[in-house]
C-alpha cells in the first residue's frame, strides 16, 4: 500500500446522500470588473436549478481585500439566514503564486472572514505581485496551503479545502507544481476542476455567443507555460480539461501514484449567456459596488451558465453542513455531469477481503489472485434539462490503471491506464445496473467511470472530441465523470 493510500479515509457502508453544488461562482464584489451579479442573484439561481451547496469565490485583489470581501460577507450572512436548505460558502478565487487560479473554501468558524482576508493579504499573487514563475513564488503557494491548515488546527475555521481551477487553461501548472501543491498539506489541495466553467463560451458569435474556445480554453503556450504539454492541453475535450478527459493523462498519472484527487465541475459564472442584466458601473473609490441593471435585452458575447444550469458537482455526504461538503471533496466522494445528463450514479466496489463495499473515494482490499466486483447503477434523466431537451445516456466506460507509485516529478501520463469495458445503454428510461469483475488481481489499481450521450466523439474513436473554437453547442456533447476508487492487494 502506498503512503497516499495508507492515509486515505475509507468510504464504507451505508448510503450517502449525493447532493449537487458549485464551488466556483462570482458576484459583483470580485476584484475584476467582469462580474455582474449580487449574492442574492447567485443564490436564487442555485436554488432554481436544484443545488444544495454553493461557494461564492470572488477574485482576489487589493479592492476585494479592502472592501469587497467584507461587503460580500454581509450579503452572505443575510442569504444564509434566508436559505437554511442551502449550504453557502464565502470563499476566494485565489490567484496562486507562480500558478493560475484555485477555489479556497472554508467552513465557518469564529474567524471565517478574517482567515480569508488574511490568506488573501499574505498569499494572493495579485495582491503581492507574486505571479511570476519563480522558485520563491512556487514555495509561497505551498506555504499558503500549510498556513490554511494551521488556522484550522487553531480552531479559527472548522475546515478548509482548495480546488485547482481550470488546470490546463494556460499550461502554467507543471505536473511537478501540482504535485507540490497536493503534498503541501494533507488533504488541503484535494481536487481538479476537470469540468471548467464558461461552458457557453464556445457558442458561435453569429447566434449571440462569445465565439471563443469552450470554457475560454483558446490560449497558446506562454512564458509561464510548462513546455512539456502538447497543443491539445490548451483546449477542452467534450467540455473537460485535457488533464481529466485524456485516458492515461495527467489526472490518471496522479491517481496512479495512489493520490485521491477528486474531480469537480463548476459554472465559474461571471456573465450569463443571453441574459438581460448589464453592469451597474465600476466600484467607486470608497469601495461601493453598484447592483446590476436590468435592460431586458439579451446580452451578446457572454459565455456562462447559471449555477446548476449546466454544470454540477455531486458530493456524497451524510448530512448537509459546511464541514460535510469539505470532507466529501477531500475524500473524493464526487461525480460531475453536464447538461443534467443523468440523475444519479451509484458505484459500489467490493474486494474479496473487505467486509463491506466502498464507493467513490474509498479504498478496498483484495488478496493476491482474488477478485474485485464493481457494481454501478445509473439513473437516467427523468425530465428535460435547461435547454428543454431530455438527454439520453448512450455509453458508460469503466477506466482502470495500476498503482505504480511515484514517477518523475513532471510525469504527465499513465501509459497502462485504459478503458477496461464499455456498456452501451440504449434508450432506457429506467435505472440501469452494470457489473464488472476484475479477476486474478495481483497488483494495486484504481478505477473510475465516465459516460456520454454519444453525440460527439473524436474522429475514429469513442474518446471526447477536442472542442473547436467558436463552434460548440454545449447541450449536444454531454459527459459525466466520477472520482476514483482504489484497490490494494494483500498477501
Amino acid at each position: 500500500m502506498t503512503a497516499a493510500l495508507a492515509g486515505q479515509a475509507q468510504a464504507k457502508g451505508g448510503r450517502w446522500r449525493w447532493l449537487p453544488g458549485d464551488h466556483h461562482v462570482h458576484t459583483k464584489y470580485s476584484a475584476k470588473p467582469d462580474t455582474l451579479y449580487t449574492v442574492a442573484q447567485q443564490v436564487a439561481a442555485a436554488r432554481r436549478h436544484g443545488l444544495s451547496w454553493l461557494a461564492v469565490t470572488d477574485h482576489g485583489g487589493p479592492l476585494h481585500r479592502r472592501h469587497g470581501a467584507r461587503q460580500a460577507a454581509t450579503d452572505i450572512a443575510r442569504a444564509r439566514q434566508d436559505n437554511h436548505d442551502l449550504v453557502l460558502f464565502q470563499g476566494l478565487e485565489w490567484n496562486v503564486p507562480a500558478g493560475e487560479h484555485a477555489s479556497v473554501l472554508v467552513a465557518p468558524g469564529r474567524d471565517e472572514l478574517e482567515v480569508l482576508t488574511e490568506f488573501e493579504r499574505r498569499f494572493d499573487a495579485v495582491v503581492n505581485d507574486t505571479g511570476a514563475s519563480t522558485r520563491a513564488h512556487r514555495q509561497l503557494a505551498t506555504e499558503a496551503a500549510r498556513w490554511l491548515g494551521a488556522q484550522i488546527r487553531r480552531g479559527r475555521v472548522a475546515a478548509g479545502v482548495i480546488v485547482v481551477n481550470h488546470p490546463g487553461n494556460s499550461g502554467s501548472y507543471a505536473p511537478s507544481e501540482l504535485r507540490a501543491l497536493l503534498d503541501s498539506e494533507t488533504s488541503m489541495v484535494a481536487a481538479l476542476e476537470g469540468g471548467p466553467g464558461h461552458q457557453a463560451a464556445g457558442i458561435p458569435a453569429t447566434i449571440g455567443g462569445a465565439g471563443r474556445g469552450r470554457c475560454g480554453y483558446d490560449a497558446s503556450p506562454g512564458t509561464k507555460s510548462h513546455p512539456g504539454y502538447p497543443p491539445a492541453a490548451y483546449r477542452t475535450h467534450g467540455g473537460f480539461d485535457w488533464a481529466v478527459a485524456t485516458v492515461g493523462g495527467l489526472w490518471d498519472a496522479l491517481l496512479a501514484e495512489g493520490r485521491s484527487v477528486a474531480v469537480t465541475a463548476s459554472s465559474d459564472v461571471h456573465r450569463v449567456f443571453g441574459d438581460g442584466w448589464s453592469s451597474g458601473g465600476p466600484a467607486t473609490d470608497d469601495g461601493f459596488y453598484p447592483d446590476p441593471v436590468w435592460t431586458g435585452r439579451p446580452a451578446l458575447g457572454h459565455g456562462d451558465f447559471w449555477p446548476g444550469q449546466y454544470s454540477r458537482t455531486h458530493l456524497g455526504v451524510r448530512d448537509l453542513t459546511h464541514v460535510s461538503v469539505v470532507r466529501a471533496l477531500q475524500a473524493g466522494r464526487t461525480w460531475v455531469d453536464h447538461g443534467r445528463l443523468i440523475d444519479a450514479v451509484e458505484v459500489s466496489v467490493t474486494g474479496s477481503t473487505s467486509l463491506a463495499p466502498v464507493t467513490l473515494g474509498g479504498v478496498t482490499a483484495v488478496e493476491a489472485g482474488g477478485q474485485v466486483e464493481v457494481t454501478v447503477q445509473v439513473t437516467p434523466a427523468a425530465g428535460p434539462n435547461h435547454a428543454g431537451v431530455l438527454p439520453r445516456l448512450r455509453r458508460v466506460d469503466l477506466i482502470a490503471g495500476p498503482i505504480t507509485g511515484a514517477p518523475g516529478p513532471d510525469t504527465a501520463s499513465a501509459a497502462d491506464t485504459r478503458v477496461v469495458t464499455s456498456w452501451e445503454i440504449g434508450r432506457s428510461a429506467q435505472p440501469v445496473r452494470l457489473r464488472h469483475v476484475f479477476s486474478d488481481v495481483e497488483q494495486p489499481f484504481y478505477l473510475r467511470l465516465r459516460g456520454t450521450d454519444g453525440q460527439v466523439s473524436a474522429p475514429g474513436s469513442d474518446e471526447p472530441r477536442q472542442d473547436p473554437i467558436g463552434e460548440v453547442d454545449p447541450w449536444s456533447d454531454l459527459w459525466f465523470y466520477t472520482s476514483a476508487v482504489f484497490i490494494t492487494v494483500t498477501d
